[in-house]
């Protein structure tokens, strides 16, 4: 036959255990939610920064075109008939 479980908490303990647990898991959540405060902060400027790199790389990749075009105009490459 199984034990019964030992109570976690008897009467005449001490409740600075419990205090001192319920405190560092407080502390705890406030750390997380700064956390979370900081990583929402760090993701709006990160969200702008990839959408002037995509926008920068459409610019990138017509002047490459344009440039091509140039060449033609200019009869630097051969045009092929395709």
């Amino acid at each position: 036959m199984a034990a019964a479980p030992a109570a976690a908490y008897l009467p005449g303990m001490s409740d600075a255990p419990r205090d001192l647990i319920l405190e560092m898991l407080r502390a705890i959540r406030a750390d997380i939610a700064e956390v979370r405060t900081d990583l929402a902060e760090a993701k709006e400027p990160l969200g702008l920064l990839a959408a002037s790199d995509a926008s920068l790389s459409r610019r990138v990749d017509r002047l490459g075109g344009d440039v091509e075009l140039t060449r033609r105009r200019l009869n630097l490459v051969e045009v092929s008939d395709a």
